[in-house]
């Protein structure tokens, strides 16, 4: 510290050197530009350029010798509406349920099979814009390639008002530029020329998941689409040739424009495509028409206005201090402002490529990386999610396969919910529209699935879903598909969105109807156990195995404590929602507070941890990927430092065990609840470790966490857990927001309840110093045999050293006098036998000896 100000210094790894605060908004320090840029063309499907206008979407490889615009149309599935019921389930739901009371799990995860449906449907793709450019184009130095995504205005773009995909080409050298271009597709398709410069492909999504055998009959008839593609040159220079009646041949122009329209036959997830009415190739052309009636800066210009209407409402900037990246000042003062104002923007220098920038950030932590970061996943969710478009899915609008990973379907038990997570904080409400219109559709079907399959009222949907609004369960083991909590975690977000938006229509109209319908189904499934208390029964964690007391592996019980939190979550919605609309007598809200009170609590396990499931199995896997029995922290609300400290405790520690390693989405969700913790040293932790570039080559190191250059729910959920660090207080004299925790080693053996008065005093005075409330302080004191007390009686198995860090010499000399006081008074420990260890950021550590540093 020098002059009343932190200095950036190297120091361990753990600790977070950057430590930004909010400002005021009206600060005029320029930011780095808002631009992902690339030094080569892309290899890999994750190293090209999104674009997208919520329903059209392509990436961009920047090829010079050839080009692809790889395409997606987010209606364009296999299938066709299906059958989300089984009348056989209620047998099968009788005998998983004897064999969970009868405590026989591993049986009971055994017959659950019987529960499990067929798999869902698969997102597909359009198919490629292919350009082979002339042989004079490849004569150019590496060393001046440059390709980049300007996340503030953009010459390829999809344009949301006018429906089309455009881009441009233009060379430096008037007359030289000469391509030829075509349409392509994967699916089963045709190709012809409309005119001279527009080319149309129709072509058609399988009916099955799995087509049958070539020239079977049985297949039903899948979503048609049609594609146009109009190419626009230069008027003073350049001609337009035909190829094969198929291609186009542009030669001798200063420049072109593409122009891309489509349509499908997709109706609603409750049509038939075969049933649809559409003129596919009509629509298209229409489509075109009006648009080729524009000139390019007026398409651009009303693209850029829709665009920026969104995506300035927020900026993030973060840095300010005498050090350095990349040449140049970094900030340490950090500023959020949520207004209709302009991002600043770039303030020149050199071009570093972004995956230099990702490579680097471990050592230079650049704070502007981290904005970068924080609005590429404003971006995304802008361009994959827009009113009326669909749902955004495990790729948001972007597939290259036939068959992407995970069918690139709706996960409902963390993705979906997380590609939405940062929707209302960051102001983009409207783009969250099709989530609701996406619950709306499971609603309907899932009524069915409820009343066939679990003989229950409501709606209930399961954890996959996809186009057709599937809300049965899906194929493959009950540890992940047996879990009938994802249409009630869904119905979080219709409140969140009244939270913020106060519309009471859309309380009253919209949300309303869904969240009673969700209960009913709840109050349904609950049912009555041996003691007294409500359970769910069948329950699972989300893929996450346990060993029952026979020793055998698991994963069917009864109330998992995910499984209660969204219950808990959605009855307090419920209530809350029926109050502000005048329906508090309503029988389903009487029903709910009868049930709320039956409901089992949340319990820690003799570790220290949040209990799992209801009973405290072994696990099989500490370091699991999925938290999601620590749902009631975050994003639920029922777990929070002021008013359920314990369990906070035990949070922390659940934490701890799982340890920082997992896929990109586990690492965003861990920072949020770090942040929840009010923890911001762990919750940056995250966020650093996330920024790790991925090799596409090896796709076992995206599931460890990192980051390609394009992702959807981990870019989205980061950018959830950027703000959730961020919103968190800054106390005068504490630097950031680490939970302080001291840890006292003595060399004498100390008696627990002696240690537990200490302690407990101990907690207090460094509260009170410190600014915060005493379920903020975690305490260690390990003596002969170690113990660990944290402002309570009952124990806490933390053993982890984690120091205060952060606060300044002054303060940690109060906090050592005052604890070494304490020590002295009641333990009779002379100041030469006890020591008091911090870590710093000034320093590796320095250390409190009796009563001098």
């Amino acid at each position: 510290m020098e002059d009343g100000e932190w200095i950036m210094v190297q120091c361990p790894p753990q600790k977070d050197l950057w430590n930004p605060s909010l400002a005021n908004a009206d600060d005029d320090e320029p930011s780095m530009p808002l631009k992902v840029t690339f030094s080569r063309s892309a290899k890999y499907w994750t190293d090209a350029i999104p674009i997208g206008n919520g329903r059209l979407g392509a990436m961009i490889w920047g090829g010079i010798q050839s080009e692809v615009l790889q395409l997606n149309e987010d209606t364009l599935w296999t299938g066709i509406p299906g059958n989300y019921t089984d009348k056989n389930a209620p047998e099968a739901l009788a005998e998983v349920r004897k064999l969970v009371d009868d405590r026989k799990y591993s049986e009971a995860t055994t017959a659950a099979l019987k529960l499990l449906g067929p798999p869902g449907e698969v997102y597909q793709l359009l198919g490629d814009i292919e350009l082979q450019f002339d042989d004079s184009h490849l004569k150019y130095s590496e060393e001046s390639y440059h390709r980049e995504l300007d996340l503030d205005n953009a010459t390829h773009f999809a344009s949301n008002p006018d429906q089309v995909l455009v881009t441009k080409f233009s060379t430096s050298n008037s007359g030289s530029l000469s391509f030829t271009v075509s349409l392509d597709s994967k699916l089963h398709h045709n190709t012809r020329l409309s005119s001279k410069n527009q080319i149309i492909m129709e072509g058609s999504c399988p009916g099955k998941r799995i087509p049958p055998q070539v020239n079977s009959s049985d297949e039903p008839k899948g979503i048609q689409f049609s594609a146009v593609l109009d190419v626009q040159i230069s008027n003073e220079k350049g001609v337009i040739h035909v190829l094969d009646d198929k291609k186009l041949r542009v030669e001798g122009s200063d420049w072109a424009i593409l122009l891309l329209t489509a349509s499908s036959s997709f109706d609603g997830p409750f049509t038939n495509p075969e049933n649809s009415k559409k003129d596919l190739t009509s629509e298209s052309l229409s489509k075109m028409k009006f648009v080729t009636s524009l000139k390019y800066d007026d398409i651009y210009a009303r693209h850029l206005d829709d665009y920026q209407n969104l995506f300035h409402r927020v900026s993030l900037q973060l840095s300010k201090s005498s050090k350095t990246v990349l040449g140049k000042p970094i900030l340490d003062e950090g500023k959020m402002v949520s207004c209709q104002t302009n991002i600043s923007q770039l303030r020149g220098g050199d071009i570093v490529p972004t995956s230099s920038r990702i490579k680097s950030f471990q050592n230079d932590e650049d704070p502007s990386f981290v904005e970068l970061l924080f609005q590429y996943g404003r971006y995304l969710l802008i361009a994959c999610s827009r009113p009326g478009t669909q749902v955004a899915n495990l790729q948001g609008i972007w597939n290259k396969d036939v068959v992407p990973k995970w069918d690139g379907a709706p996960h409902l038990n963390i993705n979906l919910q997380m590609n939405y997570w940062p929707s209302l904080s960051c102001n983009l409400h409207e783009c969250q529209e099709p989530l609701f219109d996406c619950i709306s559709s499971l609603s309907v079907n899932g009524s069915k699935t409820a009343k066939v399959n679990y003989d229950a009222n409501g709606w209930v949907a399961h954890h996959v879903s996809d186009l057709w609004a599937k809300t049965s369960t899906y194929r493959g083991p009950a540890v992940w598909a047996l879990w009938p909590m994802g249409g009630a975690w869904l119905c979080t977000h219709l409140w969140e969105h009244y939270t913020y938006t106060t519309d009471k229509e859309f309380l009253k109209n919209k949300a309303y109807p869904l969240l009673e319908g969700c209960t009913s189904f709840l109050l349904d499934w609950l049912i009555e156990g041996p003691g007294g208390l409500l359970e769910t029964n069948p329950s699972t964690s989300p893929e996450h195995m346990f060993i029952a007391s026979d020793q055998k592996r698991a994963s069917v019980s009864y109330s998992s404590t995910m499984d209660i939190s969204i219950i808990k979550e959605v009855f307090s919605i419920v209530i809350s929602a029926a109050e502000i609309l005048g329906r508090q007598d309503d029988a389903i809200i009487k029903r709910v507070f009868e049930s709320q009170s039956k409901l089992p609590p949340i319990k820690i396990a003799r570790d220290g941890s949040i209990m799992e499931w209801a009973e405290d199995f072994q696990d099989p896997d500490v370091h699991h990927w999925h938290v999601s029995h620590l749902f009631g922290l975050f994003p639920g609300h029922t777990i929070n430092i002021e008013k359920t400290p314990n369990l906070c405790k035990a949070v922390n520690y659940s934490l701890i065990k799982r340890g920082d390693e997992g896929p990109g989405w586990s690492t965003t969700w861990k920072a949020a609840l770090w942040a929840r913790l009010h923890n911001s040293e762990h919750a940056y932790r995250m966020i650093k470790h996330l920024v790790v570039l991925a090799d596409p080559e090896q796709e076992a190191v995206g599931f460890e966490g990192g980051l390609h250059s394009h992702g959807i729910e981990c870019a989205l959920g980061t950018v959830q857990g950027i703000l959730e660090k961020h919103h968190l207080p800054y106390p005068e004299g504490l630097k950031d927001n680490a939970m302080p925790t001291l840890n006292l080693f003595t060399n004498i053996p100390v008696d627990p309840v002696i240690a537990s008065d200490i302690l407990r005093d101990a907690t207090k005075v460094v509260a009170k110093i410190i600014g915060k409330p005493e379920s903020y302080v975690m305490i260690l004191l390990n003596g002969g045999v170690p113990i660990a007390f944290g402002g309570t009686e009952e124990p806490a198995a933390y053993g982890e050293l984690i120091s205060i860090g952060g606060l300044g010499p002054s303060v940690n000399a109060k906090l050592s006098s005052t604890i070494a006081q304490i020590l002295q008074t009641k333990l009779y420990i002379d100041s030469s036998r006890f020591y008091i260890k911090f870590y710093d950021s000034e320093r590796s550590f320095f250390g409190f000896n009796g009563s001098t540093f």
